[in-house]
């Protein structure tokens, strides 16, 4: 089984440090993630595309509330990681603004032997 460990929000940047419609890369306790800015909404996506385990989500265009792998051309919903019909995809992180701060809550996912 799998056990989702999640953690306390963490700041990762100023809003200011984003720019519309280009994702950003981080790395929280190894669960690296891109954050993007769409229409003044960010959003948090684990950042390694499933198709060929590939650290680019980051790298990929916005279009349709989706961010498409720049590799092969995946989509994933921005506000949930899955792509189209429910199909599992990526996984998506709770995102909080204050003070024009961002800070996100990742989690992990162990075995639980």
């Amino acid at each position: 089984m799998i056990i989702k460990r999640e953690k306390e929000f963490q700041l990762i940047c100023k809003v200011t440090d984003l720019k519309e419609n280009e994702g950003k890369r981080f790395i929280i306790d190894d669960v690296e993630f891109a954050v993007f800015k769409v229409n003044g909404e960010i959003f948090a996506l684990n950042n390694i595309c499933p198709h060929q385990k590939s650290a680019i989500i980051y790298n990929g265009f916005i279009e349709d509330g989706k961010v498409v792998c720049p590799a092969h051309g995946w989509e994933f919903n921005l506000c949930d990681g899955k792509q189209g019909f429910g199909k599992s995809g990526l996984d998506s992180y709770s995102v909080k603004v204050e003070n024009g701060n961002v800070y996100v809550k990742v989690f992990s996912k162990e075995l639980d032997w």
